[in-house]
């Protein structure tokens, strides 16, 4: 098939399962044109069968906002004309959903054809952005508008139901991980130099807004280093980080934490990790907790959206509610002091990691694509 994948380049969820997804379908030997601003931080390979198309909007005087989902839309029309696509499938509902449904009725005038489009729900652009009165209209339309919908999780797709008037089947196909790339041997140089007294390492890794509630991080690991040694490594940039880096001096344990920036190399990183934190205040599906479980870090979390779909109480880890930093650091603590425990529950939340798969999502798209192949299934 030709596939034309429509995303956000950056390091957020819907971009990176984006991105990971086409280069999946590549390695199939599917043809998979990605189409946005700039070239997607994980579209880090070559692949004969991997195309990519930036979009350009050309800046005139007379707007104040150059018209991105306009040149969105034209840019589709000429990749599905010129490489002739089977489908588009469109990450992230704003503005990628109606820039299609804008291409696919072009693309129809011209050419009596009609191009399927397939949209994936990822989170924010339901909850959050998608609920404001300013784009719900379009939102709502353009979703309904889709040849199929899917969501990343079951919570995302009651959470669709219950604020848009959706006439749809919304399928569920969840977030899925290389377990291969983040199943690494830790580098124990690497882990020396993070932790030269074999202090126990805690991460967090996200895009620092407020709804990760990165504050709480800190919070619960000044617990934990008022009980025992340890260090906490800081993945990722965002409007949140110099006030989490003030308090880090404030609490006094700036010594004890890195921030790290943006890092293309997670599976490094989270090798030499033994927990995870995620105590954000909503997860469509957690997929940062996901790649930490793959790479046997245990997964300590907030129990909002879509994280119980993935982490299992007492099993993989440990949930509580959202802001309360009292019993995730009980959680935390009580396990960095069992080893035993702790080597248990990374070896379970392995193991749980491996049913979320890429080779076992993969043939899920797979299949719903060939609904819409131009010759039957593909």
């Amino acid at each position: 098939m030709r596939i034309g994948i429509v995303c956000y380049p950056t390091f957020g969820g819907s971009g990176v399962l984006a991105t990971e997804l086409g280069k999946a379908l590549a390695d199939e030997g599917h043809q998979v044109h990605f189409i946005t601003y700039q070239q997607p931080v994980r579209l880090n390979v070559f692949n004969a069968n991997i195309f990519y198309h930036e979009v350009r909007v050309p800046t005139y005087p007379l707007f104040d906002y150059p018209p991105y989902e306009v040149a969105l839309a034209s840019t589709m029309v000429d990749v599905i004309m010129n490489h002739d696509l089977d489908l588009l499938h469109v990450h992230y509902a704003i503005p990628h959903a109606s820039a299609a449904y804008m291409a696919k009725q072009i693309v129809k005038q011209k050419t009596n054809r009609n191009i399927p489009v397939i949209t994936t729900l990822h989170g924010t652009d339901i909850t959050l952005v998608g609920k404001d009165k300013t784009y719900e209209p379009v939102v709502t339309f353009s979703i309904n508008e889709s040849d199929a919908i899917t969501a990343v999780s079951q919570n995302l797709r009651e959470e669709t139901y219950k604020f848009f008037p959706i006439h749809k089947d919304i399928e569920v196909i969840h977030n899925f991980v290389d377990v291969s790339r983040f199943n690494k041997k830790p580098i124990d140089a690497f882990r020396k130099v993070i932790a030269p007294n074999g202090e126990k390492i805690l991460i967090h890794a996200s895009n620092f807004r407020k709804v990760k509630r990165v504050v709480d991080v800190i919070h619960v690991f000044s617990a934990v280093r008022k009980q025992m040694p340890a260090k906490l490594l800081m993945v990722g940039d965002g409007p949140e980080r110099p006030g989490t880096e003030e308090l880090t001096r404030e609490l006094g344990i700036e010594d004890d934490v890195r921030f790290l920036g943006k890092q293309e190399q997670m599976e490094d990183i989270l090798a030499v990790s033994d927990v995870f934190l995620l105590p954000s205040e909503y997860e469509s599906f957690g997929l940062a907790a996901l790649e930490a479980m793959a790479a046997r870090s245990v997964v300590i979390s907030s129990n909002a959206g879509g994280l119980s779909e993935i982490n299992t109480q007492g099993e993989t880890g440990y949930m509580a509610n959202v802001g309360d930093i009292e019993a995730m650091s009980r959680f935390a603590i009580d396990l960095l002091r069992d080893d035993q425990k702790l080597e248990q529950m990374k070896e379970a939340a392995y193991q749980q990691a491996c049913r979320f798969d890429i080779k076992n999502i993969i043939p899920i798209y797979e299949k719903l694509y060939s609904r819409f192949c131009r010759m039957g299934p593909c």
